[in-house]
């Protein structure tokens, strides 16, 4: 075999080498041309960022974190104390649950004088009270209950048609729906309950009332503000 075929023989076997020696030699070249360059010559700064696949930036299609709204906090009046509307407390509708034995005492009041004709409205509360302090209001007193919540006067609920007879006030088309129910064995007149138009509790507020011996038959409607029921057994719709 003559040297022209051994050689064009041993570059066929050794392409991807040959290929890999010219790259070799392309660098070399390359570096000994740069090193006739100025020696004053300041590199160029490179991003120290990783670049990712497809050749961009790593924060290229990243999304900023999305900003939460902060939870809005129920307002709020404590179970004890004396509180001047406007300051203390904001006009509104409050509702306090979980009462017993009528331990819970409120009052709205038109002075500080703690006098009996400076009560607008009181009651005594076993169960849920709702209560409608007004902006003519002076002062809210509340002693022995628990934690008083504002609530949307207009919100939604999911009215029920059984009650609970000591369960105190219902808001109708929240807490009770629109009806006719049947309270029984009720004795000694222990039994009260009241239809009325607004959480005011002012006398002009009550549409009728009742102290029961025996069965009740009472009929809330749509435009009922609110039904009471203290000492009462409990209530069935029957209609």
């Amino acid at each position: 075999m003559s040297n022209s075929q051994t050689q064009r023989s041993w570059f066929a076997r050794h392409k991807v080498l040959t290929a890999a020696g010219a790259v070799v030699v392309v660098v070399a070249i390359g570096a000994a041309m740069g090193g006739g360059g100025d020696e004053g010559t300041t590199p160029e700064a490179k991003s120290s960022a990783p670049a990712t696949s497809g050749g961009k930036s790593s924060d290229a299609g990243s999304k900023a974190p999305e900003s939460k709204a902060p939870e809005k906090k129920a307002v709020t009046i404590d179970g004890d104390g004396d509180f001047e509307v406007g300051s203390d407390v904001k006009p509104g509708l409050y509702r306090s649950t979980g009462n017993e034995d009528a331990m819970c005492y409120w009052e709205r009041a038109k002075d500080a004088k703690g006098e009996l004709d400076s009560i607008l409205a009181n009651d005594n509360v076993t169960g849920t009270a709702y209560v409608e302090i007004k902006k003519s209001d002076k002062f809210f007193k509340s002693t022995g209950c628990e934690t008083w919540e504002a609530v949307d006067a207009k919100a939604a609920g999911s009215p029920q048609s059984t009650l609970k007879g000591g369960g105190g006030m219902f808001k109708v088309g929240v807490d009770v729906a629109p009806g006719t129910y049947k309270s029984t064995g009720n004795k000694d007149a222990e039994c009260y309950w009241e239809r009325s138009k607004d959480a005011g509790h002012g006398m002009d507020a009550i549409l009728a009332n009742d102290n029961v011996t025996g069965t009740a038959i009472v009929k809330i409607t749509a435009k009922d503000g609110y039904f009471k029921s203290v000492g009462c057994g409990d209530w069935t719709k029957t209609s």
